[in-house]
């Protein structure tokens, strides 16, 4: 396996971060996860340009976009499989045991790993927790993901792929990796950026695509929608057959069937859109 790290490929063996760098002492650093298909990137421009909003947001130098997309087709070219998650980590760099930045620059390292594509239908739970709609960090994929680790393994406890969460006026906001969206009455909604969910890439493309609807939705709509979905980068359109201890026979419903065709059909016609 070879892995881009500051300027060039590395064997896995041998590409090292410092033990210092922030992205390990304070999560000082943002990603994106990118789609490879047969060496093919989906989205990119799009995931590179919230890349540099997240690092705007966090306060870190614009990535070089040259840069990143050698670095993409090196690992890939080197790297060849069938349907791969393309990870690109970008972080504050070598720095003091506080939350103060140094002055050596950014790290950035890209890596791939094998995925599988993601069944039709999945289970999800809430979870007690909620995310803060007013954050510094909302709206940024940073790599402060410690609450979504503990939100994921208690969905895998429950035999489900993804917890949901409200946010601080009990709205509904996201997945730990994913956007939701729900029908009513054969309309598509999904809560709006400023419910503190990140502005998932897919999800602006289902939303462009469906004609879904940004609303703002109470936690228990998913106690009464006809349908729910999720979207994320390796999920794309994903349908959800249970939410808590409550089934959706049938799913994916018509309308969520319809979104997903359109969205393969889409994302196969363009893989830049």
């Amino acid at each position: 396996m070879k892995i881009w790290l500051d300027g060039g490929l590395r064997d896995m063996e041998s590409a090292r971060v410092s033990v210092f760098d922030h992205g390990l002492t304070v999560g000082d650093g943002i990603f994106e996860t990118v789609k490879a298909a047969h060496g093919r990137t989906f989205a990119l421009t799009r995931h590179l340009d919230r890349l540099t909003r997240s690092a705007r947001g966090l306060g870190l130098p614009d990535p070089d976009h040259d840069e990143i997309r050698e670095a993409c087709a090196a690992v890939l070219a080197a790297n060849p499989m069938p349907l791969g998650r393309l990870r690109i980590t970008y972080t504050g760099g070598h720095g003091p045991l506080g939350s103060d930045r140094g002055e050596h620059g950014p790290t950035l390292v890209v890596a791939l790993g094998e995925t599988s594509r993601r069944p039709d239908t999945t289970a999800v739970i809430t979870v007690p927790w909620t995310r803060n709609e007013r954050g510094a960090l909302t709206g940024l994929k940073t790599t402060s993901y410690a609450e979504n680790v503990v939100a994921l393994a208690r969905a895998h406890e429950h035999s489900a792929s993804e917890a949901l969460f409200g946010n601080t006026v009990g709205r509904l906001c996201e997945g730990t990796g994913s956007n939701v969206f729900v029908v009513l009455d054969g309309e598509i909604h999904t809560p709006p950026v400023a419910s503190g969910c990140l502005p998932g890439i897919t999800r602006a493309l289902a939303v462009e695509w469906t004609g879904a609807r940004e609303t703002d939705l109470p936690m228990d709509v998913l106690a009464r929608a006809d349908e729910i979905f999720l979207t994320s980068t390796l999920r794309d359109i994903q349908a959800v057959h249970r939410v808590d201890d409550r089934e959706l026979p049938g799913a994916p419903g018509p309308v969520t069937a319809k979104a997903m065709r359109v969205f393969d059909e889409r994302s196969g016609d363009d893989l830049d859109p």
